[in-house]
């Protein structure tokens, strides 16, 4: 019989209501049955999401919750569409213009300034204690916690979770090498060498997350706010999820969660198109620059919230016309 998972603590409240109650649970299943009961809803049509965005529980996302994360109960046929929510509640106080006023909270958290005014609109709805703006361990030590102790301020560990994704898909890139015809694995190898010493020279990327690094490289705002760029297949994100780690403990391990998807899928076609490139070059010289594009840089890359994450098959191709480079030609001089 397997063992019960440990029992962690949650948030709950209804939607509408700003009451919360602590409840301790080890699956989505026991922790819906404990809310149904405390809160009085019946259970048949019941779920669960996020506060934050709205994001609906599988037993699989519930898992990967960090503790006292704050979630919303809702009964059948009820809804919750995170902070806009709690903004069409908050400003339902205001009467006579509540249609026009509703309407420009949308449009505030729907364009793409969204991350810049969420903050301030979670600000004011939530009323929050955090600490967004401090970056030393001494600021905001609770942020911290858990963290080992060389990581001296927020953006250095952020910059270094970066770091850590980028180091893994080249550790796909190499671990590859077993399946590469053996008259290629030289050539191969070569190859791994340069994208990696490109790699160290770019510090691994680690900038996408630094909210103290240049706009032009970086993935967040100045105020570390992360907006969804949405399933490969689209341009944007439908539900206009957004996160910002940098705020408190919770936030940062659940921004663990959002991952960095290769449009041009690296395991089904990146990597092994390299591979074929290398063993079918006859005297052609591999353009492995773009090779690393498509696989350690946002020419390729999507920080996608784990409900727009697609696993299914992206089913698209690396440009064939930059596979490969023509070779500089010489000329003697006679």
């Amino acid at each position: 019989m397997a063992a019960e998972a440990p029992l962690r603590g949650f948030r709950l409240r209804r939607a509408g209501s700003a009451q919360k109650f602590g409840v301790a649970a080890g699956s989505l299943r026991g922790l819906l049955r404990k809310g149904c009961r405390l809160l009085q809803v019946p259970l048949a049509g019941s779920r669960l999401c996020l506060y934050e965005d709205g994001t609906e529980l599988s037993e699989g996302f519930f898992r990967t919750l960090p503790p006292q994360t704050e979630l919303v109960l809702l009964g059948a046929g009820e809804s919750w569409q995170g902070c806009v929510s709690d903004v069409e509640r908050l400003l339902a106080a205001f009467h006579s213009q509540r249609d026009a006023v509703v309407e420009a909270a949308r449009k505030l958290l729907s364009d793409e300034q969204a991350p810049r005014r969420q903050k301030l609109l979670a600000d004011l709805i939530h009323n929050l204690q955090e600490n967004i703006a401090a970056e030393d361990r001494q600021e905001d030590s609770k942020w911290f916690e858990g963290l080992e102790s060389r990581f001296k301020n927020k953006s250095s560990y952020m910059r270094y979770s970066c770091e850590s994704r980028i180091r893994s898909y080249m550790k796909e890139v190499n671990n590859f090498i077993s399946n590469v015809h053996p008259t290629a694995r030289d050539a191969y190898k070569r190859i791994i060498d340069l994208m990696s010493d490109k790699l160290k020279s770019a510090k691994y990327n680690g900038c996408y997350f630094d909210r103290r690094e240049e706009e032009a490289v970086r993935l967040c705002t100045t105020e570390g706010w992360f907006s969804c760029q949405g399933p490969f297949d689209r341009d944007d994100c439908p539900c206009k999820h957004s996160i910002n780690p940098y705020s408190n403990k919770e936030s940062r391990i659940l921004f663990s969660t959002w991952n960095l998807d290769h449009i041009i899928e690296k395991k089904r076609t990146v990597v092994p198109e390299l591979a074929e490139a290398v063993k079918t070059r006859d005297g052609r010289e591999v353009n492995w620059e773009y090779f690393y594009q498509l696989l350690f840089t946002i020419d390729n890359l999507k920080l996608v919230h784990i409900a727009c994450h697609k696993k299914t098959g992206h089913n698209l191709s690396c440009d064939k016309t930059k596979i490969y480079r023509k070779r500089k030609q010489t000329h003697e001089i006679s």
